[in-house]
């Protein structure tokens, strides 16, 4: 309901009517002779009603007239993934929209904020997600119309469906201790789940999935991001070194990177037979042998992809005859999939330097960006090296600027030489806000090959340095120094892959030990008592997590 109000200028009787007809009706709504309008019970979208009160004795000179925007209560259907509603609402105008949601008509979350498609308005439509399966929520609207007119829709109600079969988590409270409110992504490498991604609250309960459809059971997710779109960039692949043990690529596996929307509806997408013709059609003389690990997506949108590659060698020393070596590419595609600069690892590393797993020589598998100098780090597994490469948002010359870790171009201080190093390590992150100069670097040491201070490697009988860490270097590119700020140890601790390491907002650390004793074992830390405060911890009992990552929630800029 609405009330209008009429002044005139001298003692008259006015009448008012909606649309041209008096007093209304049950289609466009009601007015009454005090101006008090009353929208109709059903409305088409985008329907306006004109208002109008005149004069009785001049009716066709002497009115005034209002528009009223009538705005029909918004929709709630259900979407093909059990855990994510669709909430639409039309509006004749533009405006915005954000939805709020919970078990409860006090809602408690919300979503980001969208808005109409046009400048004249349009339909907003809301994907609603986070929320747990078999469950009843409550959510509606709130509306903000560009000129300031605020309103809110009516209560809705969604059951939610039960989600595919994902790790189960089971989070150990830590008496007193508050973490960083969020969410957790997880993403399972072992054993094969049907939804292999998949996000829960703090209290280990699954509040989203993504499944695929399509592919084997040789197909894993290696990782799965959240865009500033509010999408999700993901990798599904084999693992790369199967083809250099001449293991067989099941018919049907997909080798793929894709976008895709909350619902898990592809948006975009490159396959690797794609990605093979267009090098091919831009004179590339390469061919790929599949994606692994990673994927990097640039302000700009173009994609970072990382693919295998293998060349084959004679008579390399010590190893007489040919062999095969499997190395890795970086390949920046632009939006539309197109290669704009490739990068190869036999251009620019020595191939007898090998000190884990050759002739699987690089395995490379994490790629991050500086928004400093547009450079790209790459962490190179079976090297113990962290390269930081000249890329210069595709304009650099590909060269290695520095190595970082042992027997690479940095000094250790603060720590021992080489121990103190990373081995065979997963997952670094920039963990401070600047990413060039003297920075901050987090990563996953996994310490496969970690020397003892004798030189006896982990691996060897009776070898005391199979251990895994999470440091955090200081690196200082114009000094060449790399200082141990922390590094954080749990007692028998030995996760031989996988695995990474995130900078939380309120200081901890998240740590993932992907392939712990008995599943992964992922952790919140307080690295700032002595000794370090452990706040909250989960186990995926009998499954690994490649990476896991606290999100402030599904939706960016959005703290739950």
């Amino acid at each position: 309901m609405q009330q209008f109000k009429a002044t005139a200028t001298a003692q008259e009787t006015l009448q008012w009517s909606v649309n041209g007809v008096l007093g209304g009706n049950a289609t466009v709504g009601t007015v009454d002779s005090n101006g008090n309008y009353t929208a109709p019970a059903s409305v088409n979208p985008g329907m306006n009603a004109l208002i109008t009160v005149s004069v009785v004795s001049s009716p066709l000179t002497n009115y005034a007239t209002s528009v009223a925007s009538i705005i029909a209560p918004g929709l709630v259907t259900p979407t093909a993934n059990p855990q994510v509603a669709l909430y639409s609402i039309y509006l004749p105008v533009p405006g915005n929209m954000t939805v709020s949601f919970g078990p409860t008509t006090d809602y408690g979350l919300t979503t980001w904020t969208q808005t109409t498609p046009t400048p004249d308005g349009g339909e907003i439509n809301m994907y609603v997600a986070g929320m747990r399966g078999q469950s009843t929520y409550h959510m509606r609207a709130q509306l903000t119309l560009n000129d300031g007119t605020t309103f809110t829709d009516r209560d809705q109600t969604f059951t939610t469906g039960t989600p595919p079969g994902s790790a189960g988590v089971a989070v150990t409270p830590q008496s007193g201790q508050i973490p960083q409110s969020g969410v957790e992504m997880f993403d399972t490498l072992i054993p094969t789940e049907s939804a292999p991604a998949f996000a829960t609250d703090l209290q280990g309960n699954v509040i989203w999935t993504y499944s695929f459809t399509d592919g084997t059971s040789q197909d894993l997710v290696q990782p799965i991001k959240l865009l500033p779109n509010g999408h999700f960039l993901v990798l599904i692949s084999y693992l790369s070194s199967i083809p250099l043990h001449d293991g067989a690529i099941a018919s049907g596996t997909i080798d793929v990177v894709r976008e895709v929307d909350l619902v898990g509806n592809t948006i975009r997408e490159v396959t690797m037979s794609q990605l093979t013709s267009a090098l091919a059609a831009k004179g590339y003389n390469l061919v790929p042998g599949s994606f692994h690990h990673d994927v990097l997506a640039l302000p700009n949108g173009h994609w970072i992809l990382l693919a295998s590659i293998t060349q084959s060698f004679t008579n390399l020393p010590g190893r007489p005859g040919t062999t095969n070596v499997l190395g890795d590419v970086l390949i920046d595609v632009d939006q539309n999939g197109q290669p704009v600069w490739v990068w190869n690892t036999f251009d620019h590393l020595d191939i007898n330097r090998h000190p884990y797993l050759f002739p699987d020589w690089t395995h490379s598998n994490a790629m991050l960006y500086s928004t400093d100098d547009h450079n790209l780090l790459l962490s190179v597994r079976h090297q113990n090296w962290v390269l930081k490469i000249d890329y210069a948002d595709g304009q650099g010359s590909g060269n290695i600027l520095w190595h970082l870790g042992e027997g690479g171009d940095f000094t250790l201080l603060n720590g021992v030489d080489p121990t103190d190093w990373f081995y065979a390590q997963h997952g670094p992150t920039f963990f401070s806000p600047n990413t060039s100069g003297v920075f901050h670097l987090g990563i996953m040491d996994n310490g496969d090959d970690r020397p003892t201070a004798t030189g006896v490697l982990c691996g060897t009988t009776g070898a005391p340095a199979c251990y895994s860490t999470a440091p955090v270097y200081q690196v200082d590119e114009i000094a060449m120094t790399a200082t141990l700020l922390s590094q954080y140890k749990v007692a028998g601790m030995y996760s031989y892959f996988g695995g990474s390491v995130q900078d939380l907002a309120n200081g901890d650390i998240d740590v993932d030990f992907c392939a712990a004793p008995g599943g992964s074992l992922i952790q919140e830390v307080n690295m700032n008592t002595t000794p370090p405060q452990l706040i909250w911890q989960t186990l995926t009992k009998d499954s690994f997590q490649f990476r896991t990552e606290r999100l402030p929630s599904l939706y960016p800029g959005v703290q739950w």
